[in-house]
């Protein structure tokens, strides 16, 4: 280490842990890198996040926390790209980086983490420079994606494959967020096993709890007065999905199961899809003619992405909150749903199968039939001791995440790359 301080150099190329997750390309990774670098810092380490800056208003360097800088690097112009147009950007990105060391002693960073591929580029060649060990996290492969496709949607290019072939050969170790991550690296990107590492992300368990926070006069708001904050009925059942509104993150999955139940003449709850458009500006609009479409308008409540507080609000505020997902490296949005004690229902892929505990945490659904959906959100909202039960269990489940753990061992991850 550099003196008695472990000093991380963290690429994150794409998306900025600045940036409001559920709009764009901003999502769990960027909860990850941020509360991961939060925990690593609280440990004692220096942590310098580079991302990519997007508008001239960004400072080159802001100071987010004791210990935790976030570097932006021009790299092409600040509008006008999205997330594939940026590998040709990386040499520019690079060489931003590069200088940013350039500038300080000899030395000066231990580890290079880079976080999604076009990072693992950019990680590549600093970690080379700079003679450090390269550790890199997947968070999502185009190969298992691709493998998921929903209809419509398109498939990620070579380009990206090639790309996640090169870093996973290079980097000195990886880290997945599940053992079954682990395994699709090594069998789909033939990953050295010895190098794969699990490290289950956290939870923020202060933020998401059951418990509301306290006003200025001390006294908790009962959950009654929080729904009526948020402009949510009291007689009616609420289901929420938190996340980028793209066909990956299949939301119209919940839409088609609202139809269905209506088209039985059955009760609906009230569908609250807190996010904004991601990959095509169209698909919120999109979402909405669906809705039109099976003649669910009233049902479907559309709100923005809200801050990491306010999302807490509306996790305790649900009945349930619903993670349809066609692929997940591991869903942060259940775990924290969980900590409020909200009970989830999930598609039974990828890291969902570890971050919900079918039967315990809540229901995981084997496909994306809409029928089956609609059968089980009703069968749950229709079952209340159940759902308390579920409720229970959910925190229970929570408490078993926290960054601090994550910190620990990602550490020891950085501690054995730099002896190899």
């Amino acid at each position: 280490m550099s003196g008695d301080t472990l000093r991380v150099a963290m690429l994150s190329v794409h998306t900025s842990p600045l940036e409001q997750p559920g709009t764009g390309d901003a999502g769990g990774m960027n909860v990850y890198v941020t509360e991961l670098s939060r925990a690593l810092a609280a440990s004692g380490a220096e942590v310098e996040i580079f991302t990519r800056r997007t508008s001239s208003a960004q400072p080159a360097v802001v100071e987010v926390g004791e210990g935790i800088l976030v570097r932006h690097i021009t790299a092409g112009p600040f509008e006008g790209l999205d997330k594939n147009d940026l590998p040709g950007q990386l040499c520019y990105f690079s060489a931003g980086v590069l200088r940013t060391e350039a500038a300080r002693t000899e030395g000066w960073y231990d580890v290079v983490h880079s976080h999604y591929w076009l990072s693992g580029q950019a990680g590549m060649l600093a970690a080379d420079r700079w003679n450090v060990p390269l550790v890199h996290s997947m968070h999502t492969m185009a190969l298992v994606k691709n493998g998921a496709l929903a209809p419509g949607d398109q498939p990620e290019p070579s380009g990206r494959v090639i790309g996640e072939e090169q870093v996973v050969e290079v980097a000195d170790a990886l880290v997945a967020n599940t053992a079954a991550e682990a395994e699709d690296l090594v069998s789909h990107y033939a990953a050295d096993p010895t190098r794969v590492h699990v490290v289950s992300p956290g939870v923020d368990l202060e933020t998401f709890s059951p418990h509301a926070p306290a006003g200025s006069d001390g006294a908790r708001p009962s959950p009654a007065a929080e729904r009526a904050a948020l402009g949510l009925p009291l007689d009616r059942k609420v289901v929420v999905f938190a996340g980028r509104v793209q066909l990956l993150k299949a939301p119209d999955v919940l839409v088609r199961a609202l139809g269905v139940m209506a088209d039985h003449g059955e009760d609906l709850p009230l569908l609250v899809v807190l996010g904004g458009a991601s990959g095509r500006p169209t698909a919120l609009r999109e979402l909405e003619a669906l809705a039109h479409q099976v003649g669910v308008t009233d049902d479907v409540l559309f709100h923005p992405a809200v801050s990491r507080s306010e999302l807490a609000r509306w996790f305790r505020c649900a009945d349930l909150v619903a993670v349809p997902s066609r692929s997940e490296s591991f869903g942060l949005v259940a775990v924290e749903a969980q900590a409020c004690g909200t009970p989830v229902v999930a598609a039974d892929v990828g890291g969902l199968r570890t971050a919900v505990q079918d039967g315990r945490s809540g229901v995981l659904v084997p496909d994306h039939d809409p029928h089956l959906w609609a059968a089980v959100l009703r069968d749950l909202l229709r079952d209340p001791e159940r759902l308390a039960a579920l409720s229970r269990g959910a925190v229970e489940v929570a408490a078993g995440f926290s960054w601090e753990t994550t910190a620990e061992q990602t550490i020891k991850v950085y501690e054995q790359s730099r002896r190899a």
